[in-house]
């Protein structure tokens, strides 16, 4: 089960002989992870946050961000050491061998494909909203939401979702100066935001109850667990160590700076729209605790709207209703508009992040080869981005929000929980191999890694919890199926560099 390793050198080695190109400096880098971050976790997920915890989702958002911090320190230094395209799959593959990796990157798969869909969802809530106030445009119910919402399909969604992944497969560089231009609109539609409701942030009374519904799945914990899907971000970072110069220095600085700015914003957000309005759960006609994405809680909301009042709980543009509601329409208008600008920058990394992950595990011959073939102008993997990018657009399409958010999340808990491990192996089997970047702490550090993803990973719903065996089981049947026979690594096709680029990799004896 373990035996099939593949050694970091070679791993390093067949980057050199067919690697994505370099062109990511540290501030893109940065930009990249905070384009990533920021997004719909405060622009929508907010709504879903205030259901479950009420105003002790400022809570939710720091025990989030803590697990993040340390996942990321043990990131910072696995993505130094191993500056290639693969993330945990990549790490996992040199530490714990071929089947855990291949476990580890289908889960990523999951992780990433399902939060671009999320987000574009919630981008479509904002976009929608815009065209209705300020052009006088009413997109109809059926083609503005899914079946799961009341409508046939989300259109915005699914056509976002289509532009993006055709902004991708043009190139990386050119994606990451537009996604700078995005993440700039977007710091500063935030920072509006902070500023015009700083002076709430001491409306105790809105603060209180501050954990109406508790600790629990439907409460802090269960709010943290949904929320936990904005944070990944510096995941995506990762991915890019393979595209960006210096990668030793610059892959630590994006991972945690980006995480650090955008665990700031987070909380002086949540503080300002709860001050601001308040932020109680909607509770049915007998007082009853509502689930978020519920159709209990839509009716109960509907019924609400009708009365002329729309709690933060039932808002698909939660931080444009702040300010509406507290007269600051005008410049509500503005954070609707930056946020329908910015969030396709967050569909951009979420893409960037899965495609590279395709491109990686195609690359090691557990996909078709033909996945990872580089487009000779664009010099990106145009065949698996594309792919991608349909099934994306599709999933947005017609599933909600809140539902994407949490399936995601149990993919991207299994892959920082694995990340955890793999840092504590290696530190004992190469303990002598240069680290760039070291985690501080490290058996402090990752044990709170690993037990802070397990423990959100419970906190989960049901359904979305089971998502990830269901959907690793699928997994395992293609890699006995497929993968297994033709992975490179048990074939003994393990690369290295040769100075002439057309030599055929040298044969070593086979892994068993």
């Amino acid at each position: 089960m373990f035996g099939r390793v593949k050694p970091l050198d070679a791993i390093l080695a067949t980057a050199e002989k067919k690697s994505l190109h370099r062109s990511l400096g540290p501030v893109q880098l940065t930009l990249l992870g905070v384009g990533a971050i920021i997004g719909t976790g405060i622009f929508v997920l907010t709504a879903e946050a205030a259901q479950k915890a009420g105003p002790g989702m400022i809570w939710s958002f720091i025990i989030a961000g803590f697990v993040c911090a340390v996942a990321a320190l043990c990131y910072s230094e696995l993505a130094s050491m191993v500056p290639v395209s693969g993330s945990a799959y990549t790490y996992t593959y040199a530490v714990m061998g071929e089947l855990l990796a291949w476990m580890v990157g289908w889960a990523l798969i999951l992780e990433y494909a399902v939060a671009a869909s999320a987000v574009c969802v919630g981008w479509s809530g904002y976009f929608v909203g815009l065209l209705r106030d300020y052009i006088g445009l009413e997109i109809p119910a059926t083609l503005a939401n899914g079946p799961f919402a009341g409508g046939v399909v989300n259109l915005p969604a699914l056509v976002i979702g289509l532009l993006v992944t055709w902004l991708l497969m043009i190139g990386t560089s050119e994606s990451a100066k537009v996604n700078a231009v995005l993440v700039a609109i977007k710091v500063g539609a935030l920072t509006l935001f902070v500023f015009a409701t700083f002076k709430y942030l001491n409306n105790g009374p809105n603060f209180t109850p501050f954990t109406p519904n508790g600790w629990g799945i439907i409460g802090v914990g269960g709010a943290a667990a949904s929320i936990f899907f904005a944070y990944v971000g510096f995941d995506a970072v990762s991915t890019a160590a393979e595209e960006t110069k210096n990668p030793q220095r610059n892959v630590p600085i994006g991972l945690i700076g980006s995480l650090a700015i955008c665990t700031v914003f987070y909380i002086l957000v949540a503080g300002g729209a709860i001050g601001a309005i308040g932020a109680q759960p909607v509770t049915g006609p007998a007082g009853e605790v509502l689930a978020p994405g519920s159709k209990a809680l839509a009716d109960q909301c509907a019924s609400l709207a009708a009365l002329g009042r729309e709690p933060l709980a039932c808002s698909k543009e939660a931080l444009a209703h702040v300010l509406k509601e507290i007269g600051w329409t005008k410049l509500g208008g503005v954070i609707g508009l930056a946020a329908g600008l910015a969030l396709p920058s967050v569909i951009l990394m979420m893409l960037f992040g899965q495609t590279r992950i395709f491109f990686v595990m195609a690359r090691d011959g557990l996909l078709p080869e033909k996945l990872a073939t580089i487009h000779p102008k664009w010099k990106t993997p145009h065949i698996v981005t594309g792919i991608t990018g349909v099934f994306v657009a599709a999933a947005a399409a017609f599933l909600p929000v809140g539902k994407l958010a949490d399936i995601s999340n149990s993919g991207t808990l299994f892959a920082f929980f694995m990340v955890a491990i793999a840092v504590l192996v290696l530190r004992r089997t190469e303990p002598n191999r240069h680290r760039p970047f070291r985690t501080p702490l490290i058996w402090v550090t990752a044990p709170l890694a690993i037990v802070g993803t397990f423990a959100l990973y419970l906190l989960l719903p049901f359904d979305a919890k089971m998502v990830l065996p269901v959907w690793g089981a699928l997994g395992l049947l293609i890699y006995f199926g497929y993968s297994r026979g033709r992975s490179h690594v048990g074939r003994g096709l393990v690369e290295v560099h040769e100075k002439d680029a057309d030599a055929p990799p040298q044969p070593v004896p086979p892994i068993n």
